[in-house]
């Protein structure tokens, strides 16, 4: 028995280890997530192939002894049997109408599959909030500091909200290049149990975004956790963005406005920003050589002045224990807080003469760029885009089309769809040509095993009908295509491959046994024998489906940080195992009658017969 299954049960176990190589292959976000569960189950099934033919078979002599109750004679194999053989008989005597519901059945997942989104990970509830909300450029500290009190008690009178910290403008480090247009409020939420009854992240969102509505202020709400991670990638922190690029920075910035208005008619849009570049407003303080130097002035004298009345100087240092604070001194606030008092500003030159700076210097407002970004050695103006109710890939599909059709880009300018997007679709090019060379591999191992390539084709072919029910659960759930769900589809292609090349076994075996009578090779002795075989298999191919499945359902059903990934990698297996079960008991061995009653005729006029 052992000589029998084990090679292909090893094959088996072999081509769901080789299936899971897309997923070593993916790299950045997506690899560091799913590459510890593709090293698991690779190190388990490896580990598995090689005790199916070592240890197993001698464990088998040792446990498998004295009264055993036939399988013929077990309560639950008789049920089964009873249910499934009257199936099978009928579908061995409608061969092709068998097929035909079999092609319709899979007909039947075109309509869903056109209708389920795609998405790079489901966006996961990290149990707290962030609101990151951008105003225009030339803000000043105090109307930020106004409206970041207004938005942070606007934010507290929700009830669920535990906590409200906000921040505006960067640190004194590198790692955190926010301006001063871009707030970060981090939202501490309190536990589920304490929430309205029936309220979700998503309607508290939503409430949120009803409540925290202020003039010049383009909201955004999105998790603390992934955003950082988000924007230390591209740069973007909504779900999409558009990064502008090209030569004039105030044409980048007419780009984007544009963008603005056409973007807000998209359905999915919940708001839109573009970062007006050339919007910065700047206090230039022009030097007159000459009349400073009639002062005994140079320009480094007059710089120096202004930066240590207006920015400070440090001039000690006060020691409190381990602590070091400077200590700085500059004019006071209403020296300095308009270029009209700036003009104004007290100058002692050299020889002791007080002057004022308007005397050496002109003061005034001159627009710039609010900052300057580059990538790829050209100007940059970036779009933010956050959307509610549709997924990250229709949406960009759709806005792409309308975006193309309405906006006009002058020569040299160009836009790059950034953000999610730009993952998933580094993704999909990646396991573009990774999927189809481990199928190519998976035929060559399944070859390997049968050397026939006609099995060969028998498996792959009706490998699709396994992944309808995967289709229609993730439809009836309203998942949308992720990675996740890319690698739930990956490891149910492996298990319906190991279960359909175990049925093959099963009906070849019933074919040699039928060869060993050449006179008895007719269509009725053929239907018999393939309907012997397949019944062998119920049991077997029932308790694979029924433990995967119940060892899913509670990552299917579970709750909590995480579970959004986790229920999108179950989805696929759980619906997938059930049309893997109609595929393996059904389909399969159809396939295999009416493969090898095309062979009869050969074989009857054959002068001998040879085993194979």
């Amino acid at each position: 028995s052992a000589a029998e299954v084990g090679p292909a049960l090893f094959f088996s176990l072999l081509i769901i280890t080789v299936s899971f190589m897309p997923v070593f292959t993916l790299e950045a976000q997506e690899g560091r997530m799913f590459a510890p569960l593709a090293y698991t189950k690779t190190y388990a099934m490896a580990a598995a192939a090689i005790l199916a033919i070592t240890l197993v078979p001698v464990l088998m002599g040792y446990f498998i002894r004295g009264r055993i109750l036939p399988e013929q004679r077990n309560p639950l194999n008789r049920v089964l049997v009873c249910a499934y053989m009257p199936v099978l008989a009928r579908a061995l005597r409608y061969p092709k109408i068998t097929l035909l519901l079999a092609g319709l059945l899979l007909l039947s997942a075109l309509w869903p599959m056109q209708r389920i989104g795609s998405e790079f990970i489901p966006p996961l509830d990290e149990g707290d909030l962030m609101y990151m909300p951008t105003t225009y450029p030339g803000i000043s500290i105090g109307k930020a500091r106004e409206l970041l009190q207004q938005t942070d008690k606007l934010i507290r009178t929700v009830p669920e909200v535990q906590s409200v910290f906000g921040k505006m403008g960067r640190a004194d480090t590198a790692t955190d290049p926010a301006p001063l247009t871009m707030m970060e409020t981090f939202i501490q939420l309190k536990p589920r149990s304490e929430w309205r009854e029936g309220l979700t992240t998503a309607s508290l969102t939503k409430e949120l975004d009803t409540l925290v509505k202020l003039p010049g202020i383009t909201n955004a709400w999105v998790m603390p956790i992934k955003t950082r991670i988000d924007m230390l990638a591209t740069g973007i922190k909504t779900p999409v963005g558009i990064k502008i690029a090209g030569p004039e920075l105030q044409t980048i910035q007419h780009i984007g406005q544009q963008l603005e208005t056409i973007l807000a008619a998209v359905p999915g849009t919940a708001s839109v920003y573009s970062e007006r570049v050339a919007g910065g407003r700047y206090i230039k303080v022009d030097i007159d050589r000459e009349r400073a130097a009639r002062f005994g002035l140079n320009i480094a004298d007059v710089q120096q002045i202004v930066a240590s009345a207006v920015g400070g100087l440090d001039v000690a240092k006060t020691v409190e224990g381990r602590e070091r604070y400077p200590v700085n001194i500059r004019y006071p606030q209403s020296y300095r807080n308009s270029p009209e008092q700036l003009v104004l500003l007290p100058v002692i030159t050299p020889s002791g003469q007080r002057i004022a700076l308007g005397d050496v210097a002109s003061v005034y407002l001159e627009d710039g760029p609010a900052g300057i970004k580059s990538e790829n050695a050209r100007l940059n103006g970036w779009s933010y885009v956050d959307i509610e109710n549709v997924d990250v890939g229709s949406y960009v599909a759709n806005a792409r089309a309308v975006v193309a059709e309405q906006l006009e880009l002058p020569p040299g300018y160009s836009l790059v769809w950034s953000g999610q997007y730009e993952y998933m679709e580094r993704a999909k090019a990646r396991l573009a040509y990774v999927v189809p060379l481990t199928l190519a591999i998976i035929v060559i191992l399944l070859y390997l095993n049968f050397r026939n390539f006609s099995q060969v084709l028998i498996l792959m072919g009706a490998l699709p009908l396994a992944l309808v029910g995967s289709v229609w659960l993730m439809y009836l759930l309203d998942y949308s295509y992720s990675i996740a769900v890319g690698v739930g589809m990956i490891a149910l292609a492996g298990v319906a491959v190991e279960t359909g090349v175990i049925m093959l076994v099963y009906l070849d075996q019933a074919w040699q046994r039928l060869l060993a009578d050449r006179g008895e090779l007719t269509v009725e002795n053929l239907e018999h024998a393939v309907w012997q075989g397949a019944g062998l298999r119920v049991r077997p191919v029932l308790m694979t489906a029924t433990a995967t499945i119940v060892g899913l359902l509670p990552i299917l059903w579970g709750s909590g940080t995480g579970s959004e990934v986790m229920s999108r990698l179950a989805a696929p297996m759980v619906g997938g195992m059930l049309s893997a079960v109609l595929l393996t008991l059904l389909v399969l061995p159809v396939i295999y009658l009416l493969w090898r009653k095309g062979q009869l005729p050969s074989l009857l006029n054959a002068p001998t017969v040879e085993l194979h």
